[in-house]
């Protein structure tokens, strides 16, 4: 097998992160991957390289600049106002504001950033990077155990060079952040096999083709519990295989989420070690330019299995290295056996029961033949440095005044910033969604649906937009108002003093002033709003 030159971008510092007590992502397989390929030997075939971490500016290239200065300021301590009571970037138990999310969030987002660099400038045949591949955050919001769209980010500097970049996804969930957000255009394509029916996150049926130019270049393989090596490699090659043809992308992105292995505890898909990795030698053939991501996987020993194994099809030694796992830090994890493999289970294929295989690639193959040809565009010269630098925005820390040139900098921008969006005025600096709505007063609510990874239910999820009062406040839900009269809070049904009668007056005066149309003021009562 020929050989590729491979960029292998890891930072020691990945593994030391956690997302919390019982929380089925575990950043820590990055380390015992790391330290498997190692024992292995393959870094010396290598160029291993430690990525630079993404900076807030970067990160903006796709996410909105209040989500990222939220994630860069947000501490377990502080997350229930920034959140505004869980209603906004991160909602539900999927994404928790652990200690050091941002910094954790930069080395993978820097990583798959690094490793499309490395391909645009020709540096390298494949770039691997198993601390990335976090498919499910959205532009605004964290989703499914993910906060930064790296794969997102790392097409787009991609495209700076590439006119065409294929995007596959064999994570046994949908990659929905990465489909919506190349929705809309044919330079980059999409292509996801994943679980789907009363499954996270709810989305990827083969009716989304996608929008305007993009229609056709969003190409979605819904599977049903249980498919093997077999069944998947009958849906993947031809697939794959035509829109190689069709396509002719200049780069290629694989996300190789490990919860589609057997015996997965997040996944329902029965893939072995070789089945999954079987992806990865048939795009390598293929000698386009290769960028391999991670992505899910919550059995952290078959996870190191499988993405070491991975990077010995890169590296085309697959069937040099010796199945018995050679002595490293973690060798007891990978007990009783202390093999290289991931076996297969019982698990029923349903897909090859009731032929819905057959009918989802046909279709598949179907939308594809639609494709006239390869879509064209315009390429120019890529500018050697950003546009906030050639601005004289991007001001180094050692060049900054002892006075503070940085910090008034900061300043100036911001009152930039606010008189152009007026971010002042109330709702002024949030982003609309197509599923807001309008009140009667002019103020927008925003209902969202979103199913949450760990549980598979939808939550809903409400937040009030551009009202009077903070946002994720509401007075008690109750009918209060303002007395202007008495300079007092009332209820809507409290009749006033002028119409009380004297015994009703007396007995409202040894109240201390307070009065209820039922009677004293009970703690349930103020809990539910019914008196003040």
């Amino acid at each position: 097998m020929s050989k590729r030159r491979v960029a292998y971008y890891y930072d020691a510092d990945t593994g030391s992160y956690t997302y919390g007590l019982g929380h089925p992502m575990k950043p820590h397989r990055m380390r015992v991957t790391h330290d498997l390929v190692s024992a292995y030997g393959m870094l010396e075939k290598m160029h291993v390289l430690r990525p630079k971490r993404a900076t807030p500016e970067v990160m903006t290239a796709f996410h909105t600049d209040e989500y990222i200065h939220f994630l860069n300021r947000v501490t377990p301590e502080t997350a229930e106002e920034l959140t505004y009571h869980g209603t906004r970037f991160l909602m539900g138990e999927d994404n928790p504001a652990f200690e050091g999310v941002f910094e954790f969030c930069s080395i993978s987002a820097g990583g798959s950033i690094s490793a499309a660099q490395r391909i645009a400038s020709g540096a390298a045949d494949i770039a691997i990077n198993w601390a990335g591949g976090l498919h499910h955050a959205k532009k605004r919001e964290a989703s499914g155990f993910c906060y930064i769209n790296d794969i997102v980010l790392g097409i787009l500097e991609l495209l700076r060079t590439y006119p065409r970049v294929l995007y596959i996804d064999i994570d046994c969930h949908h990659g929905d952040g990465v489909e919506e957000a190349f929705y809309t255009t044919d330079r980059v394509m999409t292509c996801s096999f994943h679980k789907f029916g009363e499954y996270f996150p709810g989305t990827g049926t083969q009716e989304d083709r996608g929008r305007g130019k993009g229609r056709n270049y969003t190409v979605n393989i819904p599977l049903k519990d249980g498919i093997t090596d077999e069944a998947f490699k009958r849906v993947f090659e031809p697939i794959i295989n035509k829109i190689m043809e069709i396509y002719r992308p200049g780069a290629v992105i694989l996300q190789c989420g490990a919860d589609s292995l057997a015996g997965d505890k997040l996944g329902c898909f029965n893939l072995t070690m070789n089945g999954h990795a079987h992806c990865v030698q048939y795009l390598r053939a293929f000698n386009v330019p290769l960028i391999l991501l991670g992505g899910g996987g919550y059995t952290v020993k078959n996870v190191a299995r499988t993405w070491t194994y991975e990077t010995a099809c890169a590296l085309g030694i697959q069937d040099d290295i010796d199945p018995n796992l050679p002595w490293n830090e973690y060798f007891e994890w990978f007990g009783p056996r202390y093999r290289l493999e991931v076996p297969e289970n019982n698990m029923d294929d349903l897909n090859v029961r009731d032929g819905s295989l057959d009918k989802v690639r046909a279709t598949a193959l179907q939308q594809l033949s639609q494709l006239p040809c390869a879509p064209s565009v315009g390429m120019h010269e890529v500018p050697r440095e950003s546009l906030g630098r050639h601005l004289g925005l991007d001001i180094a820390e050692e060049d900054a005044d002892e006075d503070g040139g940085t910090d008034d900098l900061d300043r100036r921008l911001a009152q930039h910033s606010r008189f152009v969006y007026k971010l002042q005025e109330p709702g002024g600096g949030s982003d609309e969604s197509d599923d807001e709505r309008y009140d009667s007063d002019g103020s927008s609510y925003r209902r969202r649906k979103r199913m949450s990874i760990l549980s598979n239910r939808v939550v809903n999820v409400d937040s009030d937009i551009g009202r009077a009062q903070p946002r994720g406040r509401r007075f008690f839900k109750s009918a209060v108002r303002w007395d202007e009269t008495y300079g007092r809070v009332r209820l809507g049904k409290e009749p006033v003093l002028g119409s009380l009668n004297g015994s009703r007056l007396g007995g409202m005066m040894e109240a201390t002033g307070r009065s209820t149309p039922g009677g004293d003021v009970t703690m349930e009562d103020w809990e539910d709003g019914t008196s003040v």
